[in-house]
């Protein structure tokens, strides 16, 4: 196996968990590899990529290593009637992608010339302020006079 199959595998394993690498790959990776690896197709189902993955991994385990990773290409390509190279090629082609959409710009949220009242003056806030205008100075906060007050 060369290198670049192995940093192919690192890659999809490590897909969607931040900057850690893995050495091992779980299912929802191993699915997303085969398909941007362009393997899935009438012979290759979404549900052929599941069974292989539980019959190569270990009975107890929920992700596979290099060497089953491997074994289920191989498996692939029986069933594909090719030669595992040409599996091989695909992922040492692909790389993880993302579908995520990016929002369009507002006008009145991305524009900050364009805010009104309190967010104009940098918006609300939870904190009494001490200057003129906050409640501080609308209190008498001095000791209460309780002589003579009967209960």
């Amino acid at each position: 196996m060369s290198d670049a199959l192995k940093n192919a595998f690192i890659a999809f394993a490590s897909y969607g968990k931040g900057q850690m690498l893995k050495q091992d790959m779980d299912n929802k990776n191993f699915s997303k590899c085969i398909k941007d690896a362009g393997i899935l197709d009438k012979v290759i189902t979404a549900t052929e990529v599941d069974i292989t993955f539980m019959k190569v991994k270990a009975k107890t385990d929920r992700t596979i290593n290099f060497a089953q990773f491997c074994t289920a290409l191989e498996s692939f390509a029986a069933k594909l009637k090719v030669s595992p190279d040409v599996l091989y090629a695909k992922i040492e082609a692909a790389s993880p992608t993302s579908n995520a959409t990016k929002a369009e710009a507002v006008k009145f949220h991305d524009d900050k010339n364009l805010y009104t009242g309190v967010y104009k003056n940098g918006g609300p806030t939870n904190i009494d302020k001490q200057a003129a205008g906050g409640l501080a100075g609308h209190l008498d906060r001095s000791p209460a006079d309780v002589r003579g007050v009967k209960f």
